[in-house]
C-alpha cells in the first residue's frame, strides 16, 4: 500500500482530487476522514495541512506527498522531488501599498516585512543584501500594511485579486511556484512499483493535457500542405474515403494553436471539422 498525503482543504486539495480521479483512485468520504483507502488500487490517502506534507514525506509518515513547490522550499524537507504536476501555479512575491512610490529593492531597507514564508523571504533578502524586518504571520497576510502591522507583504499571488482588495500592488516576483509530486528517499521495492503506475497514469493525463483530437475531410490534392500543418504525435491518419478525390485525416493538435491551425485548414479546403476533448493519452 503507498500513502500519499494530500492538502487536506483548499485550490491544491480540489485539483489534487481532480487529478487522483482521473487516473482511477477512487475514494468515499474524502473530506471526513482523515485516512482513506482507495477502492481498486493500493493507494491511501492521509489528508494534511500543507505545511506538514514535505516533513511527513521526509520522515516517512507518508511515502508521497502533492504539495505547492512554496511549501517543500520553506521547509527545506530531505525528500525527493519525483515528478512537477504542472497545476496549482502561482508565485511568491513582494507587495507594497498601491499608493506608494517604488524605485526597486532599495525601497524595502528599513521597511518591515509580512509573511508566511519567513524562509524563502529571508533567503531572498541575504541575497539581495537588504536589511528589512520579518514580521512572520499565519494567514491573512495581505491585511498587515492597512492596519499597520507591516509596511509590505511577501505572499502567494494567483490572480492579484486578493492585493487590489487590500489596495496593494506586486513589486517583485520572488519566486515561481506549481505543484509538485514528493517522495521518501527509501522506498520499498514494492512501494516504488505501485509508484512507477500512478506516474504512467499521471503522464497519461499530464500529455493530453491542452490538446484536441481533430477529425477533417480533406481535398487529395492538397494532402501534403494538409500534412505540414497537422503534424500530430508523429503523422496524422489518413484514411481513404468513397470519394477518390477526398480523404480523412485525424491528429492532435495543442490548444493554443486552435484557431490559427483551424484557420490554415479551411483556406485549404478542409470540410467537416471535428474537434473532440481527450482525456488521457499513452505515448
Amino acid at each position: 500500500m503507498l500513502r500519499i498525503a494530500v492538502q487536506s482543504k483548499g485550490r491544491l486539495y480540489d485539483e489534487t482530487m481532480k487529478l487522483l480521479d482521473e487516473a482511477g483512485i477512487k475514494l468515499e468520504n474524502a473530506k471526513r476522514i482523515l485516512l482513506v483507502s482507495a477502492k481498486d488500487f493500493p493507494v491511501e490517502v492521509l489528508f494534511l495541512r500543507d505545511d506538514d506534507i514535505p516533513e511527513s514525506v521526509a520522515n516517512g509518515v507518508a511515502d508521497v506527498g502533492i504539495v505547492g513547490e512554496n511549501e517543500y522550499v520553506e521547509k527545506g524537507s530531505d525528500a525527493d522531488v519525483i515528478r512537477r504536476l504542472g497545476f496549482s501555479r502561482c508565485r511568491l512575491s513582494l507587495a507594497i501599498p498601491k499608493d506608494e512610490d517604488y524605485s526597486g529593492l532599495e525601497w524595502f531597507n528599513g521597511k518591515t516585512i509580512a509573511t508566511s514564508y519567513p524562509g524563502i523571504l529571508s533567503r531572498f533578502l541575504s541575497d539581495n543584501k537588504l536589511n528589512a524586518e520579518i514580521h512572520v504571520i499565519t494567514g491573512s497576510v495581505e491585511i498587515a500594511p492597512g492596519i499597520g502591522l507591516a509596511n509590505a507583504i511577501f505572499d502567494i499571488v494567483s490572480s492579484g485579486s486578493t492585493l487590489v482588495s487590500n489596495r496593494l500592488k506586486e513589486v517583485e516576483v520572488v519566486m515561481r511556484s506549481e505543484a509538485l509530486l514528493l517522495g521518501n528517499k527509501n522506498l520499498s521495492v514494492e512501494k516504488r512499483a505501485i509508484l512507477d503506475e500512478l506516474l504512467f497514469r499521471f503522464e497519461a493525463i499530464q500529455v493530453a493535457d491542452g490538446k484536441k483530437y481533430i477529425l477533417l475531410n480533406a481535398p487529395k490534392e492538397k494532402l501534403n500542405e494538409i500534412v505540414e500543418v497537422l503534424p500530430g504525435m508523429r503523422s496524422p491518419t489518413i484514411t481513404p474515403l468513397a470519394d477518390d478525390k477526398w480523404v480523412s485525416v485525424q491528429s492532435v493538435i495543442a490548444e493554443k494553436h486552435f484557431w490559427e491551425i483551424i484557420g490554415k485548414l479551411k483556406s485549404l479546403g478542409a470540410e467537416g471539422i471535428l474537434v473532440l476533448p481527450i482525456e488521457k493519452m499513452i505515448l
